[in-house]
């Protein structure tokens, strides 16, 4: 029994089948492994090329949404520049219009300046142009038109224009307004006429 299995062992065709079935063996075993390195490398090329598409993407829309925002910027800014001419053309239009009813105002001014003769025009006609007076006075105030009487005030070159120095006798009343002959304006903060003026000047 011994001597068969030897002999089995020993046969050189059994080594042979034994040498060839190893053979095959490593050759499959070599042929998968090239095959799933293959693999691998095909799925990191396509990681690799999905990522640069994701990373050109982002960048795209990134680039897309700042130009979204950058004309948004400007149709605001656009807007309220817009708007701000609109409100500065208004304003100069009004201000063309109040100028021109400035001597209105200052009509009725000097009709009701002397009290003694306006007291006897007949009342009820007195009563409606004081009315008429007073809306037309309303009005323009609320238009941004402010009455400038700097009387008692020291006088501003900025702001008055000096029709004549009046000697006074007292150092504290140098240079101090101490009558209006005409009223200045000033529409929505900005001077539109300065007032004439009379000013004080001590003289030691």
């Amino acid at each position: 029994m011994n001597t068969d299995e030897n002999k089995d062992t020993n046969n050189p065709d059994t080594e042979k089948v034994l040498d060839l079935d190893a053979d095959d063996v490593t050759i499959e075993s070599d042929d998968t492994l090239d095959d799933s390195v293959i693999a691998e490398e095909n799925m990191a090329e396509t990681i690799k090329k999905l990522r640069a598409k994701l990373k050109k993407s982002q960048a795209d829309a990134q680039e897309y949404l700042t130009g979204w925002q950058r004309a948004k910027a400007d149709f605001v800014n656009a807007r309220k520049r817009d708007e701000e001419e609109r409100k500065e053309f208004i304003k100069f239009s009004n201000e063309r219009l109040i100028e021109s009813l400035i001597p209105v105002l200052e009509s009725f001014d000097l009709a009701m300046a002397n009290k003694e003769t306006w007291e006897k025009v007949d009342k009820n006609w007195r009563m409606g142009v004081e009315y008429i007076y007073s809306q037309l006075k309303k009005t323009l105030n609320e238009s941004g038109l402010e009455e400038v009487n700097p009387i008692g005030l020291k006088f501003d070159p900025a702001r008055d224009e000096a029709a004549e120095y009046l000697p006074v006798t007292e150092e504290n009343q140098d240079h101090i307004i101490t009558q209006v002959i005409q009223k200045g304006y000033s529409l929505n903060k900005k001077q539109m006429r300065p007032p004439k003026v009379k000013v004080g000047e001590f003289k030691k």
